[in-house]
């Protein structure tokens, strides 16, 4: 497995949108990297960005998803609560299951605490009159009432997960933002965040010279003549007018 992601790169995609990143990853070949269900849980302002720690849960049995097994050491949600590092992501696995919430208040604060960046989830969560308050980043389907041993079982952590249909590996880059969340291959990451940050500063420029009336063809995307004058915009220092 590569090294660890730059700090310089992580910082960089707290500024990209996650469609800016998906065409990133389009460019690379890469097409499976959005997670379709996980949105933000407070509002369309919430944003996300770190390496990936996974959590795995499986369909429910009686015999095994017991109140018994909620407060075992054997429970890899709890597992994960504590051991999940600081600054990272804990993305969840519950195969999209929206009858039991897979954390709740309690829970989310702990996470809070130990200085977790936020959780994403392609299962719903619990507790949200309790979680709002706390001002913790959660991307997932939505709320119900439901514990998760309801309909979901705890099985594994730090594995390859499906989230959302989308692969994730831990140490994976993690964004999420208003349109959903995406999983950036480790090894791409430092890449995506440079390209992307000069995407998205052409795509200023663009959206200048649109605001003045200017039609898209041979702008976007640019020919010779619009990316000579992208230049020279950049030599002036970026006016907005």
């Amino acid at each position: 497995m590569s090294a660890s992601v730059s700090a310089e790169s992580l910082a960089l995609l707290k500024h990209v949108s996650t469609a800016t990143i998906t065409m990133q990853l389009l460019k690379r070949g890469i097409r499976a990297c959005a997670m379709f269900g996980p949105k933000p849980f407070s509002g369309p302002d919430e944003r996300l960005v770190g390496p990936a720690y996974t959590l795995r849960l499986v369909p429910m049995r009686e015999d095994i998803a017991t109140t018994d097994f909620l407060g075992s050491d054997q429970n890899a949600q709890r597992t994960a609560i504590e051991q999940c590092p600081e600054g990272h992501v804990l993305v969840v696995s519950g195969g999209g299951e929206l009858r039991a919430g897979v954390l709740g208040d309690i829970l989310v604060a702990r996470l809070k605490a130990r200085g977790v960046a936020g959780v994403i989830s392609d299962a719903s969560m619990r507790d949200k009159a309790g979680i709002l308050p706390v001002n913790f980043p959660i991307f997932c389907p939505g709320a119900v009432a439901p514990a998760n041993i309801g309909a979901l079982t705890p099985a594994d952590v730090q594995c390859r997960i499906g989230c959302g249909g989308a692969l994730v590996d831990p140490g994976d880059i993690v964004v999420a933002d208003g349109d959903g969340a995406v999983v950036i291959p480790r090894n791409l990451a430092d890449d995506v965040a440079r390209d992307g940050t000069e995407q998205e500063r052409f795509e200023r420029f663009v959206q200048r010279e649109v605001a003045k009336g200017r039609p898209t063809l041979g702008l976007y995307p640019p020919n010779d003549a619009a990316r000579a004058e992208y230049q020279q915009w950049l030599k002036d220092g970026e006016p907005e007018d």
